[in-house]
């Protein structure tokens, strides 16, 4: 077939089996729109209020679909606009494409009008990137960009095309697929079998690559074979249920003190899908210090980058966690677990009281959804929160920027869960801060009849920094103070939304309700919370994980 540029584009996407695209239009891409509307009835494109929606929507998708997220945006400050949802997907490795189209060939290193080289900007924050200036060149590229995008650690590819590429005639020939199989060391495998039937008091630690994996499955096995407690990182809530009985709470600067505790009493850590952050070890020098450690990632270089193994396993997680159980019979940790469940019971997380604060919201929340939302957040106090309150016990059902914490991502993320989950509850946990940042994409959802339901903390403040500033300076809140004079309820009508301001648990709960048989629009619920509140248990840098600020004068 001979074709255009721009319909070879939508060719190359079918090829993927992609259905829905994210974007923004402009001068250079715009012969890709044009072939977008020749081609609506097979690839559904979402126009958000800015770029950076855009991204984190597709980010979003990607995330809870398990497919390659796709974002489009023009030359210039359209492409430039990208780069924060980019890196926010390359630091939580989402398989992403973003699809940018620059000026022509003959304008090209000319500071023409909306020209950049987004290809030097996006480099360090891609798996890779291209810069296509013929038309011939645009189908192996899209292929080769979804490939790299989702082979090994999954992560964003840019593809930047000139805008006469787009328009000029190429032959498209289809693409035939192949199988590719994934070989694994046996004998590392059968070595970790063999530290494990030795451990006395195993731990599991499981992080986003699980879920990236698809390997929740795999993983609940293997606990249940080998009957030890399990902790999970921020980016790998779902991986394991949070209600099962051996689940000890997330790990790292805000985890349980019984993780903590667990980590530094372990005699085996098995670490799974995880890099071992700074937000997770805290101290890398004491971080448990004790236990032998193996580690498996598809990613060599997060091998012993952190913290040093004593084995290693670089590949899938789920046929490696597969194959480890097949060479593992069920065994039994009796003392060890009767040790952490009463660690459990000894260690509350959380002072019970009955006013209208972070965890009794997030506990109402959990029982009016039947613990069975999609959780998109933004990042800050609020995020911390939802994940300490909101149980979440399947895999993809709580999105967050992890790597890079990224104000004014959730959002952008719960429009494309919702596209992608159509018949899902989407909650997105917010806080004042970040509802500034990303409340303009409220119109996108209004527009494509989204019933997502935005929940803002709303305590005046850029509250996670506002803590920072209490403990470490003395209570020099420079410039966390918010005092903005919104009028959260007019705004958010004006969009089109639907609004309710509460202050108490009765008033919040019917709220939800409400916003919960509003089924093609969204919601806003702005909780007017104590600007005093805190996220604990804190653990400062550098300091043992298991030494944590329990308690905020």
């Amino acid at each position: 077939m001979n074709l255009t540029g721009s319909d070879i584009i939508m060719e190359c996407l079918l090829e993927q089996d992609v259905s829905t695209v994210f974007g923004y239009p402009g001068g250079s891409i715009i012969a890709v729109y044009d072939s977008l509307y020749k081609y609506s009835d097979k690839i559904k494109h979402i126009l958000t209020s800015h770029e950076q929606g855009a991204a984190h929507a597709a980010d979003g998708y990607s995330r809870s679909t398990g497919k390659t997220g796709v974002v489009l945006a023009t030359s210039g400050p359209g492409a430039t606009n990208l780069v924060t949802g980019i890196a926010t997907a390359y630091m939580d490795s989402t398989p992403l494409v973003a699809i940018t189209c620059n000026v022509s060939n003959s304008l090209l290193g000319k500071d023409s009008f909306q020209e950049i080289d987004i290809i030097s900007i996006t480099m360090p924050i891609t798996k890779h990137n291209f810069l296509v200036k013929k038309a011939t060149d645009i189908a192996p590229t899209i292929r080769k960009a979804f490939e790299i995008a989702t082979s090994g650690r999954p992560g964003p590819v840019l593809v930047d095309i000139t805008k006469d590429a787009t328009t000029d005639f190429a032959e498209f020939c289809p693409l035939n697929k192949e199988e590719k199989s994934c070989d694994l060391n046996i004998s590392d495998i059968k070595n970790a079998a063999k530290l494990i039937k030795k451990s006395k008091r195993p731990l599991i630690f499981a992080g986003g690559g699980v879920i990236l994996a698809d390997a929740s499955k795999e993983l609940k096995k293997l606990q249940e074979i080998i009957d030890c407690p399990v902790t999970l990182s921020l980016m790998g809530l779902g991986g394991f249920p949070s209600k099962h009985k051996a689940f000890t709470g997330m790990i790292g600067m805000h985890g349980t003190k019984t993780t903590a505790l667990a980590v530094q009493n372990c005699d085996l850590l098995i670490a799974v899908g995880t890099r071992f952050s700074d937000r997770v070890t805290c101290d890398e020098e004491t971080f448990a210090k004790d236990a032998k450690i193996i580690h498996i990632d598809i990613d060599r270089a997060e091998i012993n980058k952190n913290i040093l193994a004593d084995l290693f396993i670089v590949g899938n997680a789920k046929d490696i966690l597969s194959k480890l159980c097949s060479e593992l019979v069920p065994m039994t940790h009796t003392k060890w677990m009767s040790q952490i469940i009463n660690l459990k019971k000894q260690t509350p997380e959380y002072t019970e009281n009955n006013g209208f604060n972070p965890s009794n919201i997030l506990k109402s929340l959990y029982q009016i959804t039947d613990g069975n939302a999609i959780i998109t957040t933004d990042v800050g106090q609020h995020q911390m929160w939802a994940a300490q309150f909101y149980p979440i016990n399947f895999p993809r059902h709580f999105i967050s920027s992890g790597g890079l914490g990224t104000m004014g991502f959730g959002l952008g993320a719960a429009i494309g869960v919702q596209i992608g989950n159509p018949d899902k509850k989407v909650i997105n946990i917010s806080g004042d801060g970040c509802f500034h940042m990303n409340m303009n994409e409220l119109s996108t959802a209004v527009k494509e009849k989204l019933p997502i339901i935005d929940i803002i903390f709303n305590n005046n403040s850029l509250g996670m920094v506002k803590q920072w500033q209490k403990i470490f300076f003395d209570g020099r809140f420079s410039h966390t103070i918010l005092d903005k004079q919104t009028d959260y309820d007019l705004i958010t009508k004006g969009f089109g939304a639907n609004s309710y301001t509460v202050k108490s648990l009765g008033e919040f709960e019917e709220a939800v309700k409400q916003s919960l048989e509003n089924k093609n629009n969204p919601s806003v619920i702005n909780c007017i919370i104590d600007n005093e509140e805190s996220v604990l248990p804190m653990v400062p840098n550098g300091t043992p994980i298991e030494k944590p600020i329990i308690n905020i004068k």
